[in-house]
C-alpha cells in the first residue's frame, strides 16, 4: 500500500486570553497523517491511533477524510472522486475536544491531501504540493477564523484578521517559552461554547479587550512574562465560558498560586494553558487537583511553543 503523503501539524492555542478569534500559538505537540493508494474500486479507509482513536470514524465521515473528499472534488478539470482507492492513517498527540486545535490539524491534512491526489491545471501529476497561501486561506474559510489553523501551518504567534472576504496573518517569531496546558475530561463542545457569548458588548470592554491583545502580543514577542501578567485579561469570551467548565475558574487561580504568571482558556476550552517560567510540573498538578475536587479528571502537558508549523514528507 503505497504511502502518497505524510504531514505532521502541530497543536495550536487560540484566543490567548483577549485575542479572541485573531491570535494563537503552536505547541509542540503533533498530529501526523498519512495518505495511502489502495485499490480503486475500495472505499475510503480511515486508521486511527492515539489520542480519540476509539472515538474516531473510521470512514468518509472522518474529518480528515470528509475534508478531503470535499476539496477533491472541485475545480473542474482538476476535480477528482476521492471517495475510493485512499486510505488515511491518522497518529493523533492532541486530545480531541480540548481546545488545542485538533479539529483544525485534520482540516489542513484534509486540504493537503486532496491537493496531492488532484491533477493541476498546469500539467503537474497527482502528488504536486499544496500552495500554502491558498491552502491557509481555505483553511481560515472553512474554519470561519484563523487563529487554530495559521499557527497550525505557520507556528510561532500568529495574528489574524478578517479583510473584506479573505484573511491577513502576520507571524512573529517567539523566544524560548514554555507552558503548562491542563484539560478536563469535560465534553464541551465549541457549538456550546459560541452559545454563551452575548450577541453585544459594551463599548468600554471592547476597547478593553482591544488594548489588553495588543500588549499580549507584545509580551509575546518579547518572552516578558511580567508585561503577560499584567495583560492576560479577558471581558468578550472567558467571563462567559469559564463559569460553565466546571472547576475552571478555581484551576486557574490554583496555576496562577503554584507560580504561573498568566492563565487563559486554550481555545473554546475545556482546556488551560499557564505561562510560567518554571515550576511548571506543580502548576499542571494545581490544575489537576482543582478540576478533581470538581469531580473531573483532568490531563496535562509540558510544552515549548514552536515557531515551525505544518510539514510534509
Amino acid at each position: 500500500m503505497p504511502t502518497l503523503l505524510t504531514v505532521s501539524i502541530p497543536a495550536t492555542s487560540a484566543n490567548l486570553g483577549p485575542g479572541f478569534d485573531c491570535m494563537g500559538i503552536a505547541l509542540d505537540l503533533w498530529n501526523t497523517f498519512e495518505l495511502h493508494s489502495t485499490a480503486p474500486d475500495q472505499p475510503m479507509q480511515v486508521e486511527n491511533f492515539g489520542e480519540g482513536a476509539q472515538r474516531l470514524p473510521t470512514d468518509a465521515s472522518h474529518m480528515v477524510a470528509a475534508t478531503m473528499i470535499d476539496e477533491a472534488r472541485k475545480g473542474g478539470k482538476e476535480a477528482i472522486d476521492a471517495r475510493r482507492g485512499y486510505k488515511i492513517v491518522c497518529r493523533n498527540a492532541v486530545p480531541t475536544g480540548s481546545g488545542l486545535g485538533s479539529s483544525s490539524t485534520a482540516v489542513l491534512a484534509g486540504l493537503i491531501f486532496a491537493n496531492a491526489v488532484r491533477p493541476h491545471a498546469d500539467g503537474d501529476a497527482p502528488g504536486a504540493s499544496a500552495d500554502g497561501e491558498s491552502t491557509l486561506a481555505r483553511a481560515c474559510a472553512i474554519e470561519g477564523h484563523g487563529d487554530n489553523v495559521a499557527p497550525a501551518m505557520l507556528g510561532g504567534l500568529v495574528l489574524v484578521a478578517s479583510h473584506n472576504t479573505k484573511f491577513v496573518t502576520r507571524r512573529i517569531a517567539l523566544p524560548n517559552i514554555k507552558v503548562c496546558v491542563c484539560v478536563p475530561d469535560f465534553n464541551f463542545l465549541t457549538s456550546q461554547a459560541r452559545a454563551a457569548l452575548p450577541t453585544t458588548y459594551l463599548r468600554a470592554d471592547a476597547v478593553f479587550n482591544i488594548g489588553h491583545a495588543l500588549l499580549v502580543a507584545e509580551a509575546m514577542r518579547a518572552g516578558n512574562l511580567s508585561l503577560l501578567a499584567k495583560v492576560m485579561e479577558d471581558r468578550v469570551h472567558e467571563t462567559y465560558r469559564l463559569p460553565l467548565i466546571p472547576g475552571a475558574e478555581d484551576a486557574k487561580r490554583a496555576a496562577l498560586d503554584a507560580g504561573a504568571a498568566a492563565v487563559a482558556l486554550s481555545g473554546a476550552g475545556p482546556g488551560l494553558i499557564a505561562f510560567a517560567d518554571g515550576a511548571h510540573e506543580d502548576i499542571g498538578q494545581a490544575m489537576q487537583r482543582a478540576f478533581r475536587e470538581a469531580g473531573l479528571t483532568a490531563r496535562f502537558w509540558v510544552l515549548n511553543v514552536v515557531n515551525s508549523g505544518l510539514r510534509m514528507g
